[in-house]
Order: C-alpha cells, then structure tokens, then sequence
C-alpha cells in the first residue's frame, strides 16, 4: 500500500529489502566457512540461512505516523536496524532523507570509560549535530535527562536507571527529521516515563515522521494514523491503523485459541497472579470488585441477572492532570472480549487535592454467557495513552447461564412473526 503524496521525497523508501542472517552451529563452523572456497574442504555450507525479512517494498512519506506490529522473530527490529543504518541488508536497498533519532537500544554506542558529558558529545555528533548545535542543546540535554549531579562522571557508575535517560535524553534532543521507536516510549519510570511519552507526543504533533514498533496495540491504534503487520518477514497488511490492528488481534486470539488447552489450563489450582506495573506519577490503591452485593474477587455470576460493580481506588501527582481509567474483560486464554473507558465515555474523574480519587463502574444484568473471564484494570494518563498501573486479572467472574445459547454476549433483540396466515 502506497502513500505518496506528489511533490515529496518519501522520508523512508526500501524497495526489495531483505536481511538474511548466517547461524553457525559452532564457532570453528565460521572459520571453516571462511576457508570454504578452497580445494581441501569441498563445497560445504557450514551455516543454515534465516531470513528476517524477504523483499519488504515500503515507502513512508514526510510527517507519517506508522505502526508496525508482529510476533516476536517477525522481522520488526531487523527492518528498524536496516532503516536506521546499524544493519547492512543482504539484498534490495532503503533509502532515507532527513536526520534520524532511533530509541532501539538505549545508550548502545555509550563508551562506558568516558563521562556522561563526554557520551552526550561524542553521540550528538555521531547522530549528525554539528559543534554549534551541540553547545546550543547539551544544557538542554542534560536537563532533560536529570543526571546533572552526575554528568561529569564515568557512565560506568551510573546506575541502569540513569544511563537510559540519557541515552534517551541525547536521542529525543537532536531534533530528528524521522524519530524510530522500538518498544520505548517510555523509559525510566515515575516522572520521567511521563516526560519522555510527553515529548514524543509533541514530536507528533508537529508533524515529525514516526515509526513505531511496538507489542501494544492500544498504543498502535492510538498513536499511529498507518500501521503495517509483520509475520516471517513479509508484509501481511498495511493499511489505516484500526484495520490493521484489528486483523492482527484476531490472528493472535487464534492462536491463543490453538494453544489454550495447554497454555492457559495447565495448572487450574495455581495461586491468581496480578502482574503489576506501576511507573509512579500514579498508581492503583485498592480494587474490589462486589457481585450481587457480595465483596468476592472469585464471582460467580448468573448470566442476564447478576449486578457486578469495580470499584477503583487510585493516587496521582496533583500536579499533574488528573488520570483515566479503563476496564478490559477477557477470556483465561487472552482474548479479549469488551472494554470501556472514562475516555471514551467522556466522564470526568472528580479526585482529592491530595491527587487521590475514586471511582465506581456498574455493569447491570451481566450480558456475558456463560464462561470464566478475567478483569483488568488501566490506570492511564489524561489522554488515555501513557500507562501509569495496570491490575491484571485482578478478579475472576465465572458466569453461568440457564439456557443453552452460545458464545460470548447476550445481544439485545427482538423476534417479530411476519408470517401472513390466510382464513377461509
């Protein structure tokens, strides 16, 4: 799918781009495939072939926002490194006008012996700054990063917090023409991970070109005006965001599907994980869910009858904009079934000058049938974008129905007799 605009160079342009790596089984194998034109080892390949990425054709156009989603090993990184220039493609060739800032691995070409000043110069030079522009930004740069008690000192003691923020610091600081993000947008955590998200953000709106990839398809489709799927290496879809995004759920609830039994039943008795991520601007207090006036994490619920009211207490930074909050239900084996979100709903959080709050979401005669489904709660920034907390599978609903309908919902509806009955 094409998206060229007459009259614009394209920022990214890779025509017949692929990169296929050579996996040795043993390192002698590399010193033998070295050797290998010559006579006294005959015409072995020492090595088998893993291609990353087969004749990617992908053109991206100046102030583009695009997504890329795909499985772990789709070839995502591979096409970011070709794009970036740290990886040579083995054939087809890509093209790139304008300067780059990559977020891939923070602080990789960081020298460890040297200080973070000394880091700070020696990487805005290497991204394309010249020294005048260097002296203008480095202040900002340090500033941004919040290591200035430490920016004269060997990076090696920094400690892993530290080291990326100024890794990430150096890159958001350049003023790139085409900003690459690879699962980073947001780095270090509390008030930081809100500024760095923050940045990024004006980047867009100022219409700078973004690729990025990333695992959250709620970021994606949120973000990303153009999103492109990945798998093998090939390009299966590239296409408006949501419809991308949208394919790409249902192959991975497929798959989830094919290996449910397994996967997600293995252990029926296991102790109830709650993974929590919290990033420290704000974080959930305390979740209850109450079932038919029963205060219980493990429901059990009867389908089109039963009343099931969360209620989410949270605490933010007061000076920052007060947060959202979101609920998703879904399946044990990851599938998503239905969310909502104050956002979407336009419903305002009243919360404590403290930055405390709490909030109650109601969902009369439960519409789902019946199955055992899983709660998770977000706990977002005010756009409904930046995670701050998330409480996953918080509480178990195990519903249960009389009749014998299946699937997921209870869809509203009405049976009407058309039929026209002629009497004698």
């Amino acid at each position: 799918m094409s998206f060229n605009v007459s009259g614009y160079a394209p920022a990214i342009n890779a025509v017949k781009l692929s990169k296929c790596y050579q996996l040795y089984q043993h390192p002698k194998d590399r010193l033998k495939q070295f050797l290998w034109p010559h006579k006294w080892w005959g015409s072995r390949q020492y090595f088998r072939e893993l291609w990353a990425l087969h004749a990617i054709d992908l053109m991206i156009m100046p102030g583009e926002v695009v997504g890329i989603v795909g499985q772990n090993g789709s070839g995502k990184s591979t096409l970011l490194q070709l794009v970036c220039g740290t990886s040579t493609p083995t054939g087809g060739e890509v093209q790139v006008n304008g300067r780059i800032a990559a977020l891939l691995e923070l602080g990789a070409g960081f020298n460890p012996e040297f200080t973070g000043r000394e880091n700070v110069l020696m990487s805005a030079a290497i991204m394309g700054l010249n020294q005048s522009e260097i002296a203008d930004r480095i202040e900002q740069i340090i500033d941004f990063s919040g290591v200035r008690d430490f920016i004269d000192q060997p990076v090696k003691t920094y400690s892993s917090g530290m080291y990326v923020r100024l890794a990430f610091s150096v890159a958001i600081n350049v003023d790139p023409d085409i900003l690459i993000i690879d699962e980073a947008l947001s780095v270090g955590d509390g008030a930081f991970a809100r500024k760095s998200f923050t940045r990024i953000m004006q980047m867009r709106d100022a219409g700078k070109t973004i690729l990025f990839c990333s695992h959250s398809l709620f970021q994606v489709e949120s973000l990303c005006a153009r999103a492109i799927w990945l798998n093998k290496g090939r390009i299966v879809l590239d296409g408006e965001s949501a419809q991308v995004v949208s394919a790409y759920q249902s192959f991975l609830d497929q798959c989830a599907t094919d290996s449910a039994t397994e996967a997600a039943f293995a252990d029926k008795n296991a102790p109830a994980q709650h993974p929590r991520h919290p990033t420290g601007s704000a974080h959930l207090d305390k979740v209850q869910l109450i079932a038919d006036n029963t205060d219980t994490l493990q429901a059990d619920i009867a389908s089109g009858q039963s009343s099931v009211q969360i209620n989410v207490s949270f605490v933010s930074d007061p000076a920052l904009p007060c947060p959202n909050i979101a609920m998703t239900l879904h399946t044990k084996e990851g599938r998503v079934i239905t969310s909502t979100a104050t956002w979407e709903d336009q419903f305002a959080i009243q919360r404590a000058p403290d930055g405390s709050g709490q909030i109650c979401l109601r969902l009369e005669q439960f519409p789902l049938l019946k199955g055992e489904y899983l709660v998770n709660i977000y706990l977002l920034c005010e756009r409904g974008l930046h995670l701050y907390d998330s409480a996953e599978a918080i509480a178990t609903l195990q519903v249960k129905q009389a009749g014998r309908l299946q699937g997921y919902f209870s869809i509203p509806h009405q049976w009407e007799n058309n039929t026209i009955i002629q009497h004698d």
